[in-house]
C-alpha cells in the first residue's frame, strides 16, 4: 500500500518558527530536587531562607584560637595558652570564644603546656556565618540555566529543592522495524533533549495520545516516518490523533519534518535519516525546547575563517558540517552527512535561506554538535 503522505509545499524556516511560537509557551515551574536540577531553567528565584553557613566554620585544618589572646605571638616569641586551643577541622564550627584557626604548626603541645607561635586576626581562615548565603538574597535568578557549578554551590548554601521549567518531552520511534538496540537516532535526539533542560520519556511505540492526555509530556517528538515510503505513516496519524499544521520544511537536510498538535499540545515529527532528524533538531526541535522551557538554548560559537567556500540554495535554510583544516575550516558535506562527515565534524555551520553560502575566507560561527 503506498503512503498517503504528502509533501506540497515546503514551509519557510521563518513560518515554523513562527508557529512554533504559537503553539508552544513555557511550562509551569514545578519543584524538583537540586541535584536533578542540571541544565534545568529556573521558574523563580533560588534564594536561601537561613544563613549559610549558620555558624563560624573552619575554612582549614587547625588550631581554634581567640586573636585577642595570641596578639604579638610569634616563632620568637611563644605565647602559652590555658587551656590549650581546640584542635578543628576544615568545615567544623568553630568552638565558642574562638575567632580564628591557626595553621597545624603554629601550636607546639607538650604534657601541660600549649604555646602559640603565630598571632592571628579576627576571621582568619573562618568562614562567617552567611558568608555562603544570605537570607532571602537571590542566589540566581529565575530564567537562568543551572550549571553544574550552581548545583554544587546551591547545596553547599543549604538549598535542597528548586522550582525549575523543566519540560517533559516524549521521544517515539515510529519505525518499528528497527531493533531497540540499533536505534542510534532516537537516542541522539532524546539525548539532545536532556541536555537541554528537559525531562524526556522514550517510548518505542510510536505515537500515542494517552503520552498527551495524561498529562505525561508537554510536547512529543517523534522519529521516523515523514517521508513518502510505502510504511511511512507518521504524519498521518498524527492528521488522525491530532492536527498536522506543517509538512515539509524549507531546511536541509531534514525537508519532511513536520509539526503539529494533539490536544492542543505540540508534536514534532523528524526524519528518521541520521542527518536529516539530527538538522530539524537544530534548526526546529531546539526552538520548540527552548519555548517550553522559557529561555534561549545556551549557543557556544566560535568565529572562524572559511578556507574553502560553501554553497546553498536561496530559500532554503542549511546545516554544513565542518571539519578544521589548514587556514582555518572546510565544509565535510552538504544535503546529506555520511557518518565520516560527522565523526570529522568540528561543528556546524548554519547557512540562512536568504543566502547562496559563503564565499572563500569568509567569518563564519561555528556551532557545536550534540
Amino acid at each position: 500500500m503506498m503512503s498517503e503522505q504528502r509533501i506540497t509545499r515546503l514551509a519557510p524556516l521563518a513560518e515554523v518558527h513562527a508557529r512554533i511560537d504559537a503553539l508552544a509557551q513555557p511550562v509551569e515551574p514545578r519543584k524538583v530536587p537540586v541535584w536533578q536540577a542540571l541544565g534545568r531553567t529556573l521558574g523563580k528565584d533560588v534564594k536561601a531562607v537561613a544563613p549559610a553557613p549558620p555558624h563560624p566554620v573552619a575554612l582549614c585544618d587547625g588550631w581554634a584560637v581567640a586573636s585577642d589572646r595570641v596578639v604579638g605571638a610569634g616563632p620568637y616569641a611563644p605565647m602559652p595558652l590555658d587551656p590549650a586551643p581546640a584542635w578543628v577541622e576544615c568545615g567544623d564550627p568553630l568552638p565558642d570564644g574562638t575567632d580564628a584557626v591557626l595553621a597545624p604548626d603554629a601550636v607546639t603541645q607538650a604534657p601541660g603546656l600549649a604555646e602559640v607561635l603565630a598571632s592571628a586576626s579576627p576571621g582568619e581562615n573562618v568562614l562567617a556565618p552567611g558568608a555562603d548565603a544570605q537570607p532571602f538574597a537571590s542566589l540566581r535568578k529565575a530564567g537562568e540555566r543551572l550549571r553544574e557549578t550552581d548545583i554544587a554551590a546551591l547545596r553547599a548554601a543549604g538549598i535542597d529543592r528548586v522550582w525549575a521549567r523543566a519540560p517533559r518531552i516524549g521521544v517515539v520511534r515510529t519505525q518499528r522495524k528497527i531493533d531497540d538496540t540499533k536505534d542510534f537516532v532516537g537516542v541522539l535526539i532524546a539525548d539532545a533533549v536532556q541536555r537541554e533542560g528537559s525531562w524526556v520519556s522514550s517510548s518505542q511505540a510510536g505515537l500515542d495520545k494517552r503520552m498527551l492526555t495524561h498529562g505525561e509530556c508537554d510536547a512529543i517528538v517523534a522519529v521516523g516516518g515523514t517521508g513518502m515510503g510505502h510504511d511511512d505513516a507518521s504524519v498521518t496519524t498524527l492528521a488522525r490523533l491530532g492536527h498536522v499544521d506543517i509538512h515539509g520544511m524549507a531546511i536541509r537536510p531534514g525537508e519532511t519534518a513536520a509539526l503539529g498538535t494533539i490536544d492542543g499540545r505540540p508534536v514534532l515529527l523528524l526524519p528518521g535519516r541520521l542527518d536529516a532528524a539530527l538538522s530539524a533538531w537544530l534548526l526546529v526541535g531546539r526552538r520548540l525546547q527552548a519555548r517550553l522551557t522559557g529561555v534561549a538554548p545556551a549557543e557556544e560559537t566560535e568565529q572562524v575563517t572559511l578556507a574553502r567556500k560553501i554553497v546553498s540554495s536561496i530559500g532554503l535554510a542549511e546545516v554544513v558540517p565542518v571539519g578544521y583544516c589548514e587556514g582555518g575550516v572546510e565544509p565535510l558535506a552538504s544535503g546529506y552527512f555520511p557518518a565520516r562527515s560527522l565523526t570529522l565534524a568540528a561543528g556546524w555551520v548554519y547557512v540562512p535561506p536568504e543566502s547562496e553560502g559563503f564565499p572563500q575566507g569568509a567569518t563564519v560561527e561555528l556551532r557545536p554538535f550534540p
